[in-house]
């Protein structure tokens, strides 16, 4: 068991370092053009950002990665480090060329999902190597899952690392979800997963202190599928896949929002389930703020992660 102290000490140090390479990136970000395209067919409010600076998810990566490493290291921590710092770069390349094309698309959709899988591969092998295990919740029983396990944490990956980035729809939504689910894991799992859990838990608040509404500048994907590909790296190497989904229960709830969306769209003449999808456009479409739907999404995650660290 990893003392409070030592989770603390590693929380405020990633937390600083996170705020001032925040703080730093800003104008660079600014100077070298990264201003965010926002999508025409989203909230017509969303239209007053266009040109705020993207790509400020490197200050979560860095920070997270540099005090983790400081802290600890272990083949473990290695993977997780590099899982935030592979999923971040298919991020980073779909944000480069939206900054390139002037427009909201960047990479095809079988560009980025290709490299996601390579990826997702490399670390579903690794989990396989390490044991092969899941924890199921509120029995709190790890059972292996022999070969099986490889196709189960591909699936994991892939839908974490793009719900994370579904769920990077408004000022301060991601970073402050994440901030719990992270620290969430890392109570969960102990070990490595713990250490780099309090480091990305304390990272994405530092990044917050700049994203929080108004936001002076967007993580892009190459924030988002960083945490996402980070949270599932946490999960594998202490055998706790299916916590995630509890505690992360807003992504589950983004996505299959966007799926349901869709699914309706196609098969009832164009009508539609939600006002718009993802989640979060649904209520800021029904009137709520922005600041409003961050505080509700804030606070049902606050429960959910208390569920999981209750049942696994």
């Amino acid at each position: 068991m990893i003392p409070v102290k030592f989770i603390v000490i590693c929380w405020v140090a990633a937390f600083l370092v996170s705020l001032a390479i925040t703080k730093f990136e800003i104008p660079v970000l600014i100077r070298v053009k990264t201003g965010q395209n926002i999508r025409e067919d989203g909230p017509q409010a969303h239209l007053a950002k266009a040109g705020t600076p993207s790509m400020g998810g490197f200050s979560i990566i860095i920070a997270s990665v540099l005090v983790a490493l400081l802290t600890l290291r272990s083949p473990d921590m290695y993977v997780i480090c590099a899982s935030i710092i592979a999923f971040g770069f298919v991020g980073f390349c779909d944000d480069y060329l939206k900054i390139v094309k002037h427009n909201n698309l960047g990479l095809r959709a079988w560009q980025k999902m290709a490299m996601l899988f390579v990826f997702s591969i490399a670390l579903a092998v690794y989990g396989y190597m390490r044991g092969a295990l899941v924890t199921i919740p509120f029995v709190k029983i790890p059972v292996h899952f022999g070969i099986l396990y490889i196709p189960f944490a591909i699936f994991v990956i892939l839908a974490m690392t793009n719900a994370v980035n579904l769920t990077d729809g408004l000022d301060g939504l991601s970073s402050s979800v994440t901030c719990l689910v992270a620290l969430t894991m890392g109570l969960i799992s102990g070990g490595s997963s713990a250490i780099f859990g309090c480091c990305l838990s304390g990272a994405c608040i530092g990044y917050f202190m700049f994203n929080k509404y108004p936001a002076k500048l967007f993580m892009g994907d190459t924030g988002s599928l960083a945490m996402g590909g980070a949270l599932a790296a946490m999960a594998i190497c202490s055998d706790s896949m299916l916590a995630l989904p509890i505690a992360g229960g807003i992504y589950v709830a983004e996505t299959l929002s966007v799926i349901i969306q869709v699914f309706v769209f196609k098969t009832q003449n164009g009508r539609r389930f939600f006002r718009m999808a993802p989640l979060h456009h649904h209520y800021e479409m029904g009137g709520w703020k922005e600041t409003k739907v961050v505080a509700v999404f804030f606070a049902v995650t606050a429960v959910l992660c208390a569920l999981a660290l209750a049942v696994c």
